[in-house]
């Protein structure tokens, strides 16, 4: 229906697994940050994950030990997004042991 309507096909305009992820991190130390769309989500992974290295060597507490999967970078670049805002705050909702507060605490040192 799209097509008739519109002119372009949804498979033409979104990403195969339906997720449009936009970030300023990608690269780490730039100044200014560019808040850019990730066309290859696959360096994506190793981007968070160095910054949650980063994280864990200046942190004086334990380790955290999160599993950075899709789901997790999507939250963790939504949470950063609103934090970089002037007075940007979110309210994160879920069950007890989801990671909010540790996607938060990464999120916070990422921004």
């Amino acid at each position: 229906q799209m097509a008739d309507k519109v002119g372009t096909a949804v498979g033409e305009v979104m990403p195969e697994d339906g997720r449009i992820v936009y970030t300023d991190f990608m690269i780490p130390g730039a100044d200014p940050k560019l808040y850019e769309e990730v066309n290859d989500k696959s360096q994506l992974q190793p981007v968070v994950e160095e910054y949650l290295n980063e994280y864990d060597a200046e942190s004086n507490g334990r380790p955290m030990g999160l599993v950075m999967f899709n789901d997790a970078i999507g939250h963790v670049s939504r949470i950063a997004r609103v934090l970089r805002q002037p007075q940007g705050n979110a309210l994160l909702l879920g069950v007890g042991g989801s990671g909010r507060q540790s996607l938060s605490r990464l999120a916070t040192f990422m921004a």
